[in-house]
């Protein structure tokens, strides 16, 4: 979807939107020594859910900042709703809206108080404002919690307060860190039905960092981030359709040493994972009852499944998703 040109008024001349809502091209960024993302590039469409699917310290963090211009660019271009972040950060401003992983929101000041004053630092103000606001919570299932303090909702109300401050000035990209931080299951299928309806009624793109695989299946299109470099990018079918077959995961008392007796007798070489062993293959049912026959002392426990996202990183990656976490948020 093309979009007129619009004004930038970070210096006054014209910025052409493209057809692309975000790009991101060969993106580097170091703190210090330590390399958080290395060449990252990928490309979103208006009108789609985006996710960044990775573990603590994949770069997910680092990246998000970039695009909320809380970070200067080091190396690399992001370009946002044709904007660059780099040379047109206020223009960016304008444009996007933000909602961070911690809580913004003032629990002393009521729902309304909250909104309002964020309405009056985008400028609106009076019956402006007022129409917005009320817009805004009736869609967001606020409107009977508008006098209570934000301090004694509860934490998926509070999340729905974040999102409401991000639309009030009609933003044509939403980006959400970890968006369902703190909420139970069920104000997670709450936000994410909401979600779902601003992307399909109101055309906004909404890029979105997780590291929870059954949110990341809910996207449109996913990157998948480890240890600052994108090792994935598809649909959530396009990545598992990618590992081909079906996963086998086996657990041994030697893993090592059965790897070698399957690599002998089968002539498959299995990947090993921590202490278990896994194997890539059509018809897995037909290699697990051959396996299990062939060594019943062995194999203390097996499974066989379609592949999910987790296979996906680990086919990618080869560790586990969990195994990647690295203690600190990049």
């Amino acid at each position: 979807m093309l979009t007129a040109p619009t004004k930038n008024h970070d210096d006054e001349t014209p910025v052409a939107l493209t057809g692309l809502a975000v790009e991101v091209r060969e993106v580097r960024f170091r703190y210090g020594d330590r390399e958080a993302l290395t060449g990252v590039g990928f490309l979103v469409e208006h009108g789609q859910i985006f996710g960044l699917l990775g573990p603590n310290g994949g770069g997910k963090t680092t990246l998000f900042r970039l695009m909320a211009t809380l970070l200067p660019m080091q190396s690399g271009e992001v370009r946002l709703l044709g904007c660059d972040v780099a040379s047109q950060a206020q223009a960016v401003r304008r444009r996007i809206g933000v909602t961070f992983q911690s809580p913004s929101v003032d629990g002393k000041l009521t729902v309304a108080e909250n909104l309002r004053h964020q309405a009056h630092l985008y400028g609106l103000f009076g019956r402006e404002a007022a129409g917005r606001i009320d817009e805004l919570v009736s869609q967001l299932g606020l409107a009977d919690r508008v006098r209570q303090t934000v301090g004694s909702l509860s934490g998926g109300l509070k999340r729905r307060v974040e999102i409401a401050k991000s639309l009030l000035h009609r933003p044509g990209l939403l980006l959400l860190d970890e968006p369902s931080t703190g909420l139970d299951p069920g104000a997670r299928h709450d936000l994410w039905a909401y979600l779902t309806r601003l992307r399909d009624e109101r055309g906004v793109t909404i890029l979105v960092t997780t590291h929870l695989m059954d949110e990341a299946e809910r996207c449109d299109r996913l990157g998948i981030l480890d240890r600052g470099r994108l090792v994935a990018l598809g649909t959530p079918d396009e990545l598992r359709l990618s590992v081909g077959g079906d996963c086998l995961t086996i657990q041994s008392g030697d893993p090592g040493g059965l790897a070698e007796q399957i690599a002998s007798r089968f002539g498959v070489t299995p990947a090993r994972i921590g202490d278990s062993l896994r194997i890539e293959r059509e018809a897995g049912h037909e290699l697990l009852r051959d396996l299990v026959a062939a060594f019943p002392a062995e194999i203390t426990a097996v499974s066989l499944a379609k592949p999910t996202l987790e296979d996906v990183f680990i086919a990618r990656t080869g560790h586990r998703f969990w195994d990647a976490e690295a203690g600190g948020k990049l």
